[in-house]
């Protein structure tokens, strides 16, 4: 697939990013933010990676999904990701939860999406892209979105191979 081709299957994608994680395993790190808002290298945020390769794909109609602890996320995304050109139709939006449909909040990563259908509707996109905010990882989207497309896929999954081992007895 062209990358002429790639790129305007980026333009037809509305990114997901969930980024609500309460990341109970890290302790002290998540106690006053969300596992995404937690520091990496410097400056940089969790979430950045996922922002960052959307941006890199060329991905950029992006909604973040916030819940727990959100406060400093909002602010490091609406101070660091300001950069899109509105003007051209591109943004990362922060969407707080929302109690959409009745009134309980989030009861997972799936309820989110669901919860948040109106907004991926509006945007109109011809593939919507679902990803954590809390990874750290480098990947070009628009690899995928091929694929998928060639493939004629309801859905696909990027996952990667690796060996599981049995962790020591630590008994």
């Amino acid at each position: 697939m062209s990358d002429l081709h790639k790129f305007h299957l980026a333009q037809r994608t509305y990114a997901i990013v969930l980024a609500g994680g309460r990341g109970s395993r890290l302790h002290q790190l998540t106690d006053r933010r969300a596992k995404p808002a937690v520091p990496f290298a410097g400056k940089l945020k969790i979430i950045d990676f996922a922002l960052s390769n959307c941006v890199n794909s060329g991905i950029r109609h992006i909604g973040v999904l916030t819940q727990y602890k959100a406060q400093s996320l909002i602010r490091h995304i609406e101070r660091g990701w300001g950069f899109l050109a509105a003007t051209l139709g591109e943004y990362v939006d922060v969407v707080p939860a929302q109690q959409q449909h009745g009134e309980r909040w989030y009861s997972g990563t799936a309820n989110a999406v669901w919860q948040n259908a109106d907004i991926v509707r509006e945007s109109r996109p011809d593939l919507v892209l679902v990803l954590a905010g809390d990874h750290v990882y480098k990947m070009d989207y628009t690899v995928m979105l091929a694929e998928h497309v060639e493939r004629g896929a309801d859905m696909s999954v990027a996952c990667l191979k690796c060996r599981w081992r049995m962790p020591p007895n630590r008994a």
